[in-house]
């Protein structure tokens, strides 16, 4: 729509609201007593019973208009999808004439009788009606028709992605399909949250704005609080402060949260995004492993009824047991190098053989990180728990009961990306400020995302933390998962943008 057009209809809308006020009538009333949504009528109307909606409340949003002179059809939405309104000026009068001072956008109430057209559409017959919201910017329609097949073929369509994630109400009331992934995103959450409460373990929730952050290898966002006089930062984990509750007692304890990272953004990253995170007491990972076969096994199939899903036109399949791939096995099969033992010098000469890039002076941990990411991470598609990580890449796992130089970690790939992390977490106080103190080392030479030591959490695990079990997994790659999403901003309501005006 150009500029011109658009500031003409806006005019127009004003002078219809401005003859709705003239007239003594309020384009924005305090309230309107539904007794029926769009669905519930188109499911559950009979012609052989028409006496059971005699007498029907509905109110959405006009996203249709087909006027024809003393009668007029248009189609309204509420939260459950469109149904056809049916208007004649013989019931209306006068009131009749109002209509040509509503527009596409507007939110009306109807109160009548439901019946079938001639052409066998379910419609509700106005007796009246009543504006509830004059809408005074335009939104975008598409049209939808459908060819001889009966494919629905899409005109006009709210595509432009940028548009959509800026302006999510609009995307919202144009694009059906987009408030399905937000309603399945809800039904994924509770499923979880039931699925932990029925074990019997503890929600809980944990500081946002934390003294020292921790938990993840991440740059935080930064905020300084006035009367305490002090930095603060955004949580970039709840990893430490639950680990407190364990040794407070607690023997399981989730929270589903929201947490920052000051990082780049892309497909699969966003500044603010949602995590789960449990601990459970006497537990070590391989029954996490278990546990995460078996929630999201039962999740897919409380969603689809199957084992099986289709992402990008791939079959990904949740049956039980998932693959567990060593990471080392996974590093030779993918580079034909054994790295296990290879220096730092050795491992940047390989990796740079493989044709990646990296930052002056990488860690052994950054260089495994990034030939992980690049050459072997792309090529785990089907579910498959890589295991037993180099202990450089994990501060905060437990040592490998059984193979020296590793810890006891595991992360959740499907589609080639990662859902889950998860460890038999360190609870030697020595052993973690060693860790802590090898990370402060990284710090110093420039690794902006180390680690740092954090002496509550070292107390606490000197009070003394039991035999846990811990696992993060990322709600919103689940969801992109689950719901056939391309990137990450397609599962969250409001990502992060620029500002228009930048």
């Amino acid at each position: 729509m150009e500029i011109n057009e658009l500031n003409d209809q806006r005019a127009r809308r004003r002078e219809e609201l401005n003859y709705f006020e003239s007239l003594g009538i309020n384009p924005y009333p305090y309230e309107f007593r539904k007794t029926h949504s769009a669905k519930e009528i188109l499911s559950n109307f009979r012609d052989e019973n028409p006496e059971l909606y005699s007498n029907v409340s509905i109110a959405g949003r006009i996203m249709t208009f087909r006027r024809m002179g003393k009668a007029t059809f248009c189609d309204i939405q509420d939260e459950s999808g469109r149904i056809q309104v049916y208007f004649k000026k013989n019931d209306l009068g006068d009131s009749y004439d109002l209509l040509k001072y509503l527009d596409i956008g507007d939110i009306i109430g109807i109160e009548g009788f439901v019946f079938r057209t001639r052409m066998g559409e379910i419609t509700v017959h106005t007796q009246k009606f009543i504006i509830l919201c004059k809408s005074l910017t335009p939104i975008p329609v598409p049209k939808i028709e459908e060819d001889e097949s009966g494919n629905k073929i899409i005109h006009d369509q709210f595509s432009d992605k940028e548009l959509r994630y800026r302006h999510r109400y609009i995307d919202l009331i144009v694009n059906p399909d987009v408030r399905d992934v937000f309603r399945k995103r809800a039904k994924i959450i509770s499923y979880i949250r039931n699925y932990f409460d029925n074990r019997g373990w503890l929600e809980v929730e944990t500081p946002i704005l934390q003294p020292i952050y921790g938990g993840a290898t991440a740059r935080p966002f930064i905020t300084h609080h006035n009367a305490l006089d002090i930095d603060l930062y955004l949580r970039i984990a709840d990893e430490l402060y639950l680990k407190r509750l364990i040794v407070g007692g607690f023997e399981g304890v989730y929270e589903i949260s929201k947490n920052f990272r000051n990082e780049g953004m892309d497909r699969m990253h966003n500044p603010e995004f949602t995590a789960l995170e449990i601990y459970v007491a006497y537990k070590d990972y391989f029954w996490v492993m278990e546990l995460v076969e078996d929630l999201l096994n039962s999740l897919v199939k409380y969603l689809f009824n199957n084992e099986i899903i289709v992402y990008n036109n791939i079959e990904i399949n949740f049956s039980k047991p998932f693959a567990r791939r060593k990471m080392f096995d996974l590093f030779k099969e993918y580079t034909g190098e054994d790295l296990k033992d290879k220096t730092e010098e050795e491992l940047l000469k390989i990796g740079k053989k493989l044709g990646l890039d990296f930052p002056e002076s990488p860690s052994r941990a950054k260089i495994l990180d990034e030939i992980f990411s690049e050459i072997v991470q792309p090529n785990l598609i089907q579910p498959t728990f890589v295991i037993d990580y180099p202990i450089e890449m994990s501060p905060l796992a437990k040592k490998h009961r059984s193979e020296q130089g590793l810890v006891e970690r595991f992360e959740l790939f499907i589609n080639g990306f990662e859902v889950a992390n998860a460890f038999s977490e360190l609870n030697d106080p020595r052993d973690q400020r060693a860790r802590f103190e090898e990370q402060a080392k990284l710090r110093a030479k420039g690794d902006e995302e180390a680690m740092v030591l954090d002496e509550d959490f070292l107390y606490a695990l000197e009070v003394g933390m039991p035999p846990t079990g811990g696992l993060g997994i990322g709600i919103d790659r689940l969801v992109m998962l689950l719901t056939n999403q391309n990137s990450i901003r397609d599962v969250i309501l409001f990502p992060q943008m620029k500002p228009e005006n930048l």
